[in-house]
């Protein structure tokens, strides 16, 4: 994450923390909503672990997709508790607002798997018990409550879900960028600077790679020379396969 995104999302977290009085005042529930949303592989879960240590909150990470229908849904979420952190990942194929969609297959074809697996496995959470749960239920009988959705296609996600009071916080997580590289290369190797830190940071601005590939390099020796060439090397092929992908 950058540093002023980082920085600014510390400083909403402390003022969600420091804001009892704030909330009561004007009569609102005192929760917080965050959408963190990007391509897979950004850091999205890891952040929501960071911002529960950062709170010294504990997290519920609820499988929206396993749960039967509204009423239970309802009945797990009364269970919480306060200082709390809900979860709700990859929102976006959660079935209670828009159809997971995989790139990778026909579009009619993966429309008709869907629309079978929705009917054999319906009732699910539906939008408006979703919309009901964070608007009512969770208003009226929680305090001090963080509710974090993910998403990697915020674009399917319904603008319902999206208004202030339900998610107050957009957070884009996105590709991974010279900034994010040089911290995760002194995190990593415990350097600095090096020679081939240019070369990377040019082709990280022209191929579009994630924190998670880039970490995976970074991991394979402790010996800076060997891991940043071949850091090198898998970005000069994610560059190659990138244009000839382009070029059909």
């Amino acid at each position: 994450m950058e540093p002023e995104l980082k920085n600014t999302l510390i400083r909403d977290l402390d003022a969600f923390s420091n804001g009892k009085d704030f909330f009561k005042t004007v009569g609102r529930a005192w929760k917080r909503g965050y959408l963190l949303y990007g391509p897979p592989g950004t850091g999205k879960t890891s952040l929501v672990a960071a911002i529960a240590n950062h709170m010294n909150y504990s997290i519920y990470d609820l499988q929206i997709q396993s749960v039967k229908d509204d009423a239970l849904f309802r009945q797990i979420l009364t269970l919480t508790e306060n200082r709390s952190i809900l979860l709700i990942e990859d929102l976006d194929c959660s079935g209670a607002d828009a159809t997971c969609r995989n790139e990778n297959k026909d579009e009619t074809e993966y429309g008709e798997k869907q629309n079978k697996k929705k009917k054999k496995n319906d009732p699910k959470v539906t939008l408006s018990g979703l919309l009901n749960f964070v608007d009512e239920l969770w208003s009226s009988c929680v305090e001090e409550r963080i509710i974090v959705f993910t998403t990697n296609h915020k674009e399917k996600l319904d603008p319902a879900l999206l208004r202030p009071g339900r998610m107050d916080v957009h957070i884009l997580m996105d590709y991974c960028t010279p900034t994010v590289f040089k911290k995760l290369a002194a995190l990593y190797l415990e350097i600095e600077e090096h020679d081939m830190f240019e070369p990377i940071e040019k082709m990280l601005l022209e191929v579009k790679t994630t924190p998670a590939e880039i970490t995976e390099q970074l991991m394979v020796s402790k010996n800076p020379d060997v891991t940043l060439k071949g850091l090198v090397e898998f970005l000069e092929t994610k560059k190659l396969t990138k244009e000839s992908v382009d070029t059909e």
